[in-house]
């Protein structure tokens, strides 16, 4: 009973997390580890049971989202489902003892890009112009990734974003929680088929997600940033070292 707790909770704050900063695989992924799930199977399960919570989020921010009036957006969907089907596949021909040893190293790239990444985008807003075509050079690797892991993968959208010129962050946290959802959702159709979802507690983590998802939007309005990245690179800082202690 009390690991189901320790997941339902995780999965509620994970969803809320994402649709705010991302970095909520940050609290899944470990704790489905914790739960004496497999490496690969305990992130393949991590992103079926946060993909709904995303697509939660999306339409508490729809609102925004058509506020931007970005006509690149259907592009930018496309090539968001074929990086995640990519990332997936990738995913599946590593072996549970090799992402145990890639973990740490996963977890510490999203960390350092919680800490750093925000300030880096800020200083080169507006640097890139508007072609698209850069755009999705950058997107594609980066969706790629979000198919593999994901840890971090919201910041990379935001920051791309912000070298285009973007700056209304509500709209921007929609577009990102869109196409996260997005591609995870194909990615956790690869996983559902290769049957690497451990189904018991993904479950019970799936709907906890998406309660916390559609919750996230609400307390991002009313909860300062500064103290959502603080938690999240906190929680990221000590699941590194966690994950650095046991890797093989």
């Amino acid at each position: 009973m009390l690991v189901f707790l320790l997941l339902a909770s995780a999965a509620f704050a994970a969803g809320a997390v994402n649709s705010v900063a991302g970095g909520g695989s940050f609290l899944t992924f470990p704790s489905l580890v914790f739960a004496g799930v497999p490496a690969v199977m305990a992130n393949a399960s991590s992103t079926v049971a946060l993909f709904p919570g995303s697509l939660a989020s999306a339409v508490a921010y729809r609102a925004d989202i058509r506020a931007l009036h970005e006509r690149r957006l259907k592009s930018w969907w496309i090539v968001s489902l074929i990086g995640g089907a990519l990332g997936a596949i990738l995913l599946l021909v590593t072996s549970d003892k090799t992402f145990r040893q890639i973990a740490p190293w996963l977890l510490l790239f999203a960390t350092l890009l919680f800490a750093f990444g925000s300030r880096v985008s800020l200083a080169l807003r507006g640097r890139f112009g508007a072609s698209n075509a850069l755009m999705l050079a950058i997107l594609f690797p980066v969706f790629i990734y979000g198919g593999y892991f994901g840890g971090g993968m919201g910041i990379i959208i935001l920051a791309a974003m912000r070298l285009f010129g973007m700056t209304d962050i509500h709209g921007m946290n929609g577009v990102k929680t869109a196409l996260g959802g997005s591609l995870n959702a194909i990615a956790s159709l690869i996983f559902i088929v290769a049957h690497q979802v451990d189904w018991r507690p993904t479950l019970l983590m799936l709907v906890a997600g998406v309660a916390g998802g559609y919750v996230g939007p609400i307390l991002a309005r009313r909860m300062p940033p500064a103290i959502i990245r603080a938690i999240v690179i906190t929680v990221g800082a000590l699941m590194t070292v966690y994950f650095f202690r046991i890797s093989p």
